[in-house]
């Protein structure tokens, strides 16, 4: 019945996270954007989190008041990268738990089909490694000791035999792709689970089964695009925004960063 998304929120802070989802909303209300609903809008806002209570403090998370002001600092142009917005806390490389893993963070990357440009924001909280999409090399994932800097091929030591981690809340990736191109929410729908491709590219392994890995997308234009081709270069803008959120990210105490090897 609500054909749009007047917004889209990706945290950290877990479950808890969610609060500054309302910030948001209190933003786009003020400015009348959002459904009618007789004397005001209901500004229509998704959300997602990833988990990274283990990194820090467990009570610093974010606020109503943070979702507010991160909705007054928004801005056209380039965003940060790295240790920021839902990147503070982000790991990766957790097959032995956080003393063996890496500091993850926030990456941004966008590619072209002729007139039509796809973005992505991706969050970067895996459980598994994260490789350059281009040469397939490691960039930051697993160590092989705690103070060492050697890295560990998570998949191919699945496959060995090494025992997959049970569910801990440290985990999950997220992402968001938006695009001039004209699209119904089926097809945008469509756009996004092509783009997780980049996700396998990127993450290695991906989608585990302790990772809750979301990707949006967003139409915010009517240029014209075949469906399948748009999918595959959102799926090339992901991968390329997990390596740079990598690449990106700064070290914290015992979390080295991919910079650091």
């Amino acid at each position: 019945l609500v054909p749009t998304l007047n917004g889209v929120l990706l945290t950290g802070g877990s479950a808890f996270g969610l609060e500054a989802v309302f910030g948001v909303m209190q933003y786009l209300e003020e400015r009348g954007v959002g459904f009618s609903a007789g004397p005001t809008v209901v500004p229509h806002v998704a959300g997602a989190v990833l988990s990274d209570l283990g990194v820090g403090d467990p009570k610093a998370r974010p606020t109503r008041a943070m979702g507010y002001q991160a909705s007054q600092a928004a801005r056209p142009g380039p965003v940060e990268e790295g240790n920021v917005g839902a990147g503070t806390g982000a790991t990766v490389g957790k097959l032995f738990g956080l003393p063996r893993a890496m500091k993850g963070g926030i990456g941004s990357a966008s590619a072209r089909l002729g007139e039509v440009v796809v973005g992505a924001l991706v969050a970067v909280n895996a459980l598994g490694d994260v490789r350059d999409p281009l040469t397939g090399a490691l960039l930051a994932g697993a160590r092989d000791r705690a103070d060492g800097r050697a890295l560990v091929d998570t998949a191919a030591a699945l496959a060995r035999g090494a025992p997959a981690p049970r569910f801990t809340p440290q985990h999950t990736t997220l992402g968001v792709v938006a695009t001039n191109a004209r699209l119904s929410k089926p097809e945008a729908t469509k756009v996004a689970q092509l783009g997780m491709l980049g996700f396998a590219r990127a993450l290695s392994p991906a989608h585990t089964g302790v990772d809750g890995d979301t990707l949006f997308c967003l139409s915010v234009g009517d240029a014209p695009a075949d469906l399948t081709p748009l999918g595959l270069v959102a799926a090339e803008a992901v991968a390329q925004a997990i390596a740079r959120a990598v690449r990106a990210a700064a070290s914290l105490p015992g979390l080295p960063a991919s910079k650091d090897l």
